[in-house]
């Protein structure tokens, strides 16, 4: 008996039992981005390994550690995208999109990072992006933001996270900070986890959102990149505050909120819950007005945000968020061997006159006990049996009502009509 072969860990099988659940939450983030016109765009799964590096920086964890990067036949260096942004910039830049633009465009799809798999973060997974290009100011970060706060008022979930905010300012003051920070750190170095001692040298700033308890002790006492804000950054973000104050969103200031990526600059920003353990972060973003420069185009402002499907749904589930999905509406079999024939006639004849019914055609020769007991299993509303000169209508989840029988699907109107409503 042949070996069978088993998915790579880390990348999963979506089932049929969990795929409703898919539908729903892509559904939502496809109307709320609609919503705010932003524009669907589709980027290949495979990219130019330089992409990354000059995009995410050669010292983040992700471009030393996750990528999953290859030489293909012609000697090409290629990475499976561990993100969506650098993509994006790329085709705005490649079809000439960005340049003197405004563009608001978002994405969905699969990602990929060698990580040690968990509940929540995995090889594969997906996420699902916004970015707006060409506009500078916190007009339009304070958009993107209450587009996400509008995405957890869709799902029911807004008491569940968090608003953390957070400004990385001008590379000239982030440049200030980093050094006074690194002074700050040496002389406390003995108390550093190793992960920070060599961030200290390579990227200093992420020594902020170390997990280690020691190194957040230390912390307690660093100089705060607020005192190093120019008053460009500073205005900045008191536009921003003050328009997400005006709307109604709540947040939290969180200066050592930095963000794994090294292309932001001023607003940055992450959606937290407690409802997942570890995995806490739910959505994250930020401002990177210098990236599509960085990777070849013209100077261009941009602001985004990217959160991990399944983790949205792990957050939904969690709090049964996740409405039911009904899979099957009707149950259509036969009574008989003539009846069989015209069969997949009339279950095409319910589809054409009831748009999105839900129509099962029974296969199979068992006998009316066995087919009843199928059509139950579905969970169908109803179950049609077709018999030689009329049909008969059994109410599968009301068994209070009567069976009907009827001469013309036409008159299943009445009764389909809560059914294709929905």
């Amino acid at each position: 008996m042949a070996k069978t072969i088993q998915a790579i860990r880390g990348m999963n099988d979506l089932l049929p039992e969990q795929s409703p659940a898919w539908q729903y939450v892509e559904g939502v983030l496809r109307d709320v981005a609609a919503a705010y016109t932003y524009q669907e765009i589709r980027m290949p799964v495979l990219e130019s390994t330089d992409l990354f590096k000059r995009s995410i920086g050669e010292v983040t964890d992700i471009v030393e550690k996750e990528m999953y990067t290859f030489d293909d036949r012609n000697g090409d260096s290629l990475t499976l995208r561990p993100e969506g942004t650098a993509s994006c910039v790329r085709a705005g830049n490649e079809h000439g999109l960005l340049y003197n633009q405004t563009q608001r465009l978002w994405y969905m799809g699969p990602m990929f990072r060698h990580e040690r798999p968990q509940k929540g973060r995995y090889r594969q997974f997906h996420q699902f992006g916004i970015e707006a290009f060409g506009m500078p100011g916190p007009d339009i970060d304070a958009e993107v933001i209450l587009l996400s706060a509008r995405l957890w008022q869709a799902f029911g979930i807004s008491e569940q996270v968090e608003l953390q905010l957070n400004s990385l300012a001008s590379n000239e003051a982030r440049a200030r900070y980093r050094e006074a920070l690194r002074e700050f750190l040496r002389a406390h170095e003995a108390q550093l986890d190793e992960d920070s001692k060599r961030r200290l040298d390579t990227n200093v700033l992420r020594v902020l959102d170390s997990k280690s308890p020691e190194t957040q002790q230390v912390l307690e006492n660093a100089p705060k990149l607020s005192d190093y804000w120019d008053d460009e950054s500073r205005a900045h973000f008191e536009g921003l505050t003050q328009r997400l104050d005006a709307a109604g969103i709540k947040y939290v200031l969180n200066e050592r909120l930095v963000r794994g990526l090294d292309y932001y600059n001023r607003t940055v920003f992450e959606w937290v819950t407690t409802e997942l353990g570890a995995q806490g972060t739910v959505c994250a973003g930020g401002r990177y007005d210098g990236l599509v420069e960085q990777l070849g185009g013209k100077a261009t402002p941009a602001v985004g945000f990217a959160m991990g499907i399944e983790r949205l749904v792990l957050l939904l589930e969690s709090q049964n968020k996740i409405p039911a999905s009904q899979v099957v509406d009707v149950y259509l079999m036969a009574l008989s061997e003539s009846a069989e024939l015209k069969a997949p006639a009339v279950a095409e004849k319910l589809r054409d006159q009831f748009a999105g019914l839900k129509v099962q055609l029974h296969s199979g020769s068992q006998n009316m006990k066995k087919k009843l007991a199928k059509a139950d299993k579905s969970g169908a509303e109803y179950a049609i049996i077709i018999r030689d000169n009329d049909f008969e209508l059994k109410h599968l989840r009301n068994r209070d009502k009567d069976d009907l029988i009827i001469t013309d699907l036409a008159q299943l109107a009445s009764v389909f009509q809560t059914t294709n409503s929905k």
